[in-house]
């Protein structure tokens, strides 16, 4: 592993985007420390200190503190994935989309820069909600139409410069710039989460007590980070043959290869879908400034996970039957949406390509379809344990840990993937990679 390291700081090329990337993470830390004008910073620590629900603890999470901090990356690109979640649903919808997704390099132009005005707007309406809705509580130093709008204007832009960043690294640094800044806010969350719960459970205890828990915290983040790798890169693989080729009067032997259906095929995406739908309502009862009281407050308590898994509010744990059935109901969707069997029958058919024992055309789409669906469910099993793991601590012993279910799989994802990059980068050049260490 050392030597691989080294290896990697030998080529220029690596190392200067490495460095890129290294800079790009601190101008984003940085960012998140610089507050909005205007604005009371005060306010949020004393609001969230009120809260008995976690309904913007998600989104504090995928902004590193930014959103407590009301900085000027408060909506960090939270914007952009909910623009590229729109953006790939209505491709489905709408076929002028679906062609543009079609036409290649042209095609996917436009649709990034669909994606970016897209991500503007619903940063300009996002920022419109928190100034008003927040501003009417406290929020602003003054309401007044002058700090209304500079701030939605500084977080617009906040968001606006966010994206650009992450394009950034896309295109000069290592791994996906978009999957980098959320992976790096989560990364700086973590630090205290860890201190947290050994301040909650170990310090201040006996020592075989403090031990037994230390070694348990250290054992459940273990299996959990194991879990999450194993899922991420479990795969189904399919043979495929290719029939023999005439060129003049040579004959092409047959070629076999795989198509790789990953048990974990729509990724996170279905945890950040259930989540999301889930606490909509609350977010939007908080904008409004509901104060919780009467019916509706107790239909959010169902659906805030804070209350789930609690001995002391047991009835409101029937909101995570509904969070794990939209987990799997999500996991399809989305892999539905994304891939596409009777599409790849026809690619592998027009290549005179087949799969072993499944004739060409809709035999061959039945079956991968058939296979899809029995893989995506055990995908979804494993996902929805590793997503309701955190809810269940949190119920029963109080622990809140920011590092399981969506975190988690984010942060050990994006990891895996830049490390595939890198040694992509490395086996070009012949040195050995980090995996094969």
């Amino acid at each position: 592993m050392i030597d691989s390291i080294k290896n990697v700081f030998k080529v220029k090329e690596i190392r200067m985007k490495l460095l890129f990337t290294f800079l790009m993470m601190i101008i984003i830390r940085f960012g998140c420390q610089l507050p909005v004008p205007g604005v009371d910073r005060n306010y949020f620590a004393d609001w969230f200190a009120q809260q008995t629900g976690d309904t913007f603890s998600f989104v504090d999470a995928f902004t590193g503190g930014s959103f407590l901090n009301m900085s000027i990356l408060a909506l960090n690109i939270t914007p952009y994935i909910t623009s590229s979640i729109i953006i790939q649903l209505l491709t489905i919808a709408i076929p002028k989309l679906e062609e543009m997704q079609r036409e290649g390099e042209e095609g996917r132009k436009m649709m990034t820069a669909i994606t970016r005005y897209v991500t503007v707007a619903l940063a300009l309406l996002e920022s419109s909600a928190m100034a008003i809705g927040f501003g009417r509580q406290g929020l602003l130093e003054e309401f007044n139409a002058l700090n209304v709008i500079m701030v939605i204007a500084t977080l617009t832009a906040g968001s606006a410069f966010l994206m650009w960043i992450g394009e950034q690294i896309t295109v000069k640094g290592i791994g996906n710039g978009i999957s980098i800044v959320l992976c790096i806010n989560i990364i700086s969350r973590m630090p205290q989460d860890i201190v947290a719960l050994f301040t909650q459970f170990v310090v201040g205890k006996t020592i075989a007590i403090g031990a037994v828990a230390a070694v348990i915290i250290i054992a459940v983040i273990l299996v959990m980070t194991l879990m999450v790798i194993l899922l991420n890169d479990a795969e189904r693989k399919i043979p495929v043959s290719y029939a023999q080729k005439i060129n003049g009067r040579r004959f092409t032997a047959g070629q076999t290869s795989v198509i790789p259906l990953k048990v974990n095929t729509a990724g996170v995406m279905p945890i950040i879908f259930a989540s999301s739908l889930m606490e909509f309502p609350g977010i939007i009862s908080t904008l409004a400034g509901y104060k919780g009281t009467g019916i509706w407050s107790e239909v959010l308590r169902y659906l805030s996970s804070s209350y789930w898994c609690n001995p002391s509010y047991i009835k409101y744990s029937l909101g995570l039957v509904l969070y794990i059935v939209l987990l799997i109901f999500f996991a399809y969707f989305y892999t539905s949406i994304t891939f596409n069997p009777i599409e790849i029958a026809d690619n592998l058919k027009k290549r005179g390509g087949f799969i072993p024992g499944i004739r060409p055309g809709r035999p061959t789409s039945e079956y991968l379809n058939r296979i899809l669906n029995y893989i995506i469910f055990i995908g979804a099993i494993g996902l929805t344990v590793v997503g309701i793991l955190p809810f269940i601590f949190r119920g029963l012993f109080n622990a809140s840990i920011s590092f399981g279910g969506t975190s988690l799989i984010i942060v050990v994802s994006v990891v895996l993937e830049t490390i595939k990059q890198v040694e992509s980068m490395m086996l070009v050049r012949n040195y050995k990679g980090f995996l094969n260490d």
